[in-house]
């Protein structure tokens, strides 16, 4: 069941649009399995994973806590909110109850898309141990198919997914928006090395297969045109290669000298290399609009005074989760009018103030501080899942500070799988001395 909702999150859990086809197919797969999880499967381990567990279930009671109606004199009163009165008083009605949250639609669709990553949770803590060993390679396989398909783009061949709200002419493979993809990439640049030496084994045939990944991966999202894919690409590759560096120096440790050196010069010099011929090609288009960026033209960074001036006027309370489209249109100026909208910040730290006030912010704060106090145990530890958990989570931070990832199911996923990573559960760690007995 969590195979076939990966399945189905991968090839429609690509957009974060509430109004995307694949929303629908999504969610309705979340429920099914969750539903089917609780006849037929075994119960979920969620003592394992307490943190994983009061962090979103903190999402998931502050988007409930916005939907519960509130008396007109409480819900005017909230920093921002006076202006649905109008409506009331226009039409010589008396005032209704309304909710926290100024946008409920919108509200209700956040609420909504927490079922894909209780979902993940429920049915991840429920499988056996044999089986969740067996995640990263899946992963790795999916971020390869991915990688396929915007290659196959990149080359010319036109497809759209009928699932999400893509852009004719994008490398984006099976999401939206590019930059998510690149991220999605960027996972592997972490996965692939973790993969090589995962449980303690030997390489063997996956060395070369991931040193042949990793340069395919970057050259992809050099294609993909994302700038911040570009920044986490580079971020994941370095992380991946640290973490896996004590099991490849054992490894190398058993032959010449000259052949560890030859080995790392020889990557290092093939990832220049391609790197070189991509922009002489004019294929590195994520560098060219790194180098070509205008932040007269750049949306993020003409409406980030207004986003900011936002965060003053609804705050300490928010203006309820999801509605940021709506609710910039309330407040946008003329001179930032165009055809196109702006559709989220571009920034998800300032976009959850926003949405969720002081609330939120403390929330975000718990699981920063969660990732970080963890991640900081993980490489003190030989374990490498735990450490591939904290890097994931750390590419999807970073990104986050340029785009909305985590708001794409299949990021969601994977965020919640990289959280038990991080968290270490015990039964993912082979124990010296027999158990029996």
């Amino acid at each position: 069941m969590l195979l076939l909702l990966i399945a189905a999150l991968w090839l429609a859990g690509g957009a974060s649009r509430a109004d995307a086809s694949g929303q629908i197919v999504v969610r309705v797969a979340a429920w099914a399995a969750m539903c089917a999880a609780a006849l037929f499967g075994a119960p979920p381990r969620l003592s394992e994973e307490r943190p994983i567990v009061l962090l979103l279930g903190a999402a998931v009671l502050l988007a409930v806590m916005q939907l519960v109606p509130l008396p007109p004199a409480l819900w005017q009163a909230l920093p921002g909110h006076a202006l649905a009165s109008e409506a009331a008083t226009i039409s010589g009605q008396s005032q209704p109850w309304r909710p926290w949250a100024i946008v409920p639609g919108a509200a209700w669709n956040a609420l909504s898309s927490l079922a894909i990553p209780v979902a993940i949770l429920l049915l991840t803590t429920g499988s056996r141990p044999e089986e969740r060993r067996l995640l990263p390679s899946i992963m790795l396989f999916l971020i390869c198919v991915s990688a396929f398909l915007g290659l196959l783009q990149f080359s010319g061949k036109v497809f759209t997914n009928p699932f999400v709200n893509d852009t004719m002419g994008q490398v984006s493979a099976t999401f939206a928006n590019r930059n998510h993809f690149a991220l999605f990439v960027a996972f592997g640049c972490a996965i692939a090395p973790a993969w090589t030496f995962l449980g303690g084994r030997r390489p063997g045939w996956r060395g070369p297969v991931t040193l042949g990944l990793l340069p395919i991966f970057l050259l992809i999202i050099l294609a993909s045109g994302s700038r911040a894919g570009m920044l986490a690409g580079l971020v994941g590759l370095a992380a991946g290669l640290a973490m896996a560096w004590r099991p490849l120096r054992q490894e190398l440790g058993r032959r010449p000298p000259w052949v560890g050196w030859a080995l790392v010069g020889g990557f290092v010099a093939a990832i220049i290399l391609l790197t070189a011929l991509s922009i002489a090609a004019d294929r590195a288009v994520s560098i060219s609009r790194a180098l070509t960026l205008d932040n007269g033209h750049d949306m993020r960074q003409r409406g980030l005074p207004t986003v900011i001036e936002m965060l003053g006027s609804y705050f300490p309370v928010g203006s309820g989760a999801g509605g940021f489209d709506p609710m910039f249109r309330m407040n946008e100026p003329f001179d930032l009018l165009k055809i196109t909208y702006f559709n989220h910040a571009h920034n998800d730290y300032l976009e959850i103030m926003l949405d969720a006030g002081i609330a939120g912010l403390l929330v975000l704060i718990c699981a920063i501080g969660w990732w970080l106090w963890k991640s900081i145990h993980a490489w003190r530890q030989v374990e490498m899942l735990p450490r591939l958990g904290s890097i994931l989570l750390m590419l999807v931070l970073i990104a986050s500070m340029f785009d909305y990832p985590a708001r794409t199911p299949l990021v969601m996923a994977t965020m919640v799988i990289a959280g038990i990573w991080l968290n270490g559960t015990r039964d993912l760690v082979r124990p010296a001395l027999p158990v029996q007995g």
